[in-house]
């Protein structure tokens, strides 16, 4: 159980090429603005929102990451540690549609496996669209995520995206924890294995006695530990 006042904190990177509208879904998820004015992020910028799911206090942590290769370097660093991910493309632009693939594995290999979204955004502009809705949808399919068609510019959709990834990400706080009983393998028998003798065994250093016969002796109780059947190991 999670104590009451301990806050839960996400931190999500919204990925995916250049002017797909990453920093206006973040400005317009956490300031409620909009501007058709488009500025290149450099590097990384981030911004924040507290919200309540299911009756939690989350603070949403959302990391815009720079969508052009000259900044893969600086931008990969910033992913680590993250605990969910918005995959970006635009209804107008085919480039950023074919390249979600390798955004999704380059955060992978930040990240390893981590709750995440797709995203198809403009869909306001559907008339200058160059990607199908069926093509979108078999993309979504093939990569088994969530699939949003957002507006930044109308605001739909925008704020299901992240409610949706903090939920998921509590969800995943609150499975309850399996417990596995770790079982001791048995010993397998060599098959050069000798069988122990229970009682007695034939004494190196036993002499054969007048009439021929060779005498049995207890063997003497050893004061270290007993030696186990497998060469090397020693049971304590």
């Amino acid at each position: 159980m999670k104590e009451e006042d301990v806050e839960i904190a996400i931190k999500v990177v919204v990925v995916g090429n250049g002017a797909v509208g990453k920093s206006s879904m973040i400005q317009r998820y956490c300031k409620g603005i909009f501007t058709n004015d488009y500025k290149k992020t450099i590097g990384v910028d981030f911004l924040e929102r507290q919200i309540e799911v299911d009756c939690e206090d989350v603070r949403l942590m959302l990391w815009d990451t720079a969508g052009q290769e000259e900044f893969d370097a600086i931008t990969k660093a910033y992913y680590r540690g993250a605990q969910a991910c918005v995959l970006v493309f635009s209804t107008v632009d085919r480039d950023s549609f074919k390249a979600v693939e390798s955004w999704k594995s380059k955060v992978e290999n930040e990240c390893g496996t981590i709750h995440m979204a797709l995203v198809q955004n403009k869909i306001d502009l559907v008339d200058e669209a160059l990607v199908t809705r069926e093509e979108a949808d078999d993309l979504a399919k093939r990569l088994r995520l969530r699939f949003y068609r957002t507006s930044v510019k109308e605001d739909c959709n925008v704020s299901d995206v992240f409610q949706y990834l903090a939920r998921k990400y509590i969800d995943q706080l609150n499975e309850p924890e399996v417990t596995v009983n770790k079982v001791e393998p048995a010993a397998s028998c060599q098959k050069n294995s000798e069988t122990p003798t229970k009682l007695t065994h034939l004494n190196k250093t036993s002499q054969p006695t007048n009439n021929g016969n060779i005498s049995l002796h207890q063997p003497k109780q050893s004061k270290r530990g007993k030696k186990s059947l497998v060469k090397g190991c020693m049971l304590l």
